[in-house]
């Protein structure tokens, strides 16, 4: 089977590379264009991806737009038999709808549950106590395809989204490896979605500031659900705070939410509405990620 692939970031290596090792034909690779980031912006930054794909001699298509006549022609010569998708933008209906087997997505989470740009970010912000990866036949509109496979974890009520991340990309790998199986042994049952479907929306950085007027529990959510990245954050000496890794107290002593309680040596916590959220790792504006310790030693 000829398989075009489409992702940029880590997440969709794992499906790429399983793919690649059981033998698949790689027809091309498309992701992001290049990016410059790094310090002062200097530095030019490749995809995951690309990068993967450029160690094996994998040919990379990297169009900036998606419905370019030159690019979508190029994209019909490959004579691809299927697409799949990981982590990427989304597609016009005439790129989507070109392979005879059409376009497989892979999503990060039990649809109809959490459609959208963030998943893994929403269940956990939203206490969720499982979650999962479903691949779907993709359609005009986002997320609605219908399924093929599904596999659920569990999440733990310290799982960071980061953690949640990392155990789910070799599990979306293999269930992509799956479903690429059984398409092409002829195999493969499509199900329609069932249930209200719940939304995952983009996050942006004034999304991620935290507000402690708010259940200890709900708070300690927001925390480990947006950890590593884009992280919650809050303000504190006229300085951002992120916040990385913290613990729920329950049991506020008339604190007003958002305040400070420190003894500067080896705590630092925050009140809630209903408790404290101690803080175990954070970076202040204008310096690095840090233990808990390490940023009192250098409080003035």
């Amino acid at each position: 089977m000829r398989i075009i692939f489409m992702g940029t970031p880590d997440f969709a290596v794992p499906s790429l590379e399983i793919l690649f090792q059981n033998g698949y034909d790689i027809a091309a690779v498309i992701t992001a264009t290049d990016k410059y980031g790094g310090r002062n912006g200097k530095k030019l930054i490749e995809s995951a991806v690309k990068k993967f794909a450029q160690a094996n001699d994998i040919p990379v298509l990297q169009p900036k737009n998606l419905k370019d006549p030159d690019f979508v022609a190029h994209l019909r010569k490959l004579q691809a038999d299927l697409q799949v998708v990981v982590a990427f933008r989304m597609l016009p209906e005439v790129v989507w709808n070109m392979p005879p087997h059409g376009t497989l997505n892979l999503h990060g989470s039990l649809l109809p549950q959490y459609r959208g740009a963030a998943p893994i970010n929403w269940a956990i912000i939203n206490g969720e106590t499982e979650s999962g990866v479903t691949t779907f036949k993709l359609k005009h509109v986002i997320d609605t395809g219908d399924m093929y496979f599904q596999a659920k974890v569990l999440i733990d009520e310290n799982m960071t989204a980061g953690e949640l991340h990392d155990q789910l990309m070799p599990i979306g790998a293999n269930l992509v490896l799956q479903t690429v199986k059984a398409i092409e042994s002829g195999a493969i049952v499509a199900r329609e979605q069932q249930g209200e479907p719940s939304h995952a929306p983009k996050i942006f950085h004034q999304t991620c500031q935290i507000h402690f007027d708010a259940l200890t529990g709900k708070v300690h959510n927001f925390i480990r659900g947006l950890s590593p990245y884009p992280t919650a954050w809050t303000t504190y000496q006229d300085k951002k705070l992120k916040i990385f890794l913290a613990e729920k107290e329950l049991g506020n002593k008339n604190e007003i939410p958002g305040s400070f309680v420190t003894d500067r040596k080896s705590f630092f916590k925050i009140a809630t509405q209903d408790g404290y959220i101690n803080l175990l790792e954070v970076q202040i504006q204008g310096r690095k990620r840090m233990k808990i310790r390490d940023f009192l030693n250098g409080l003035k």
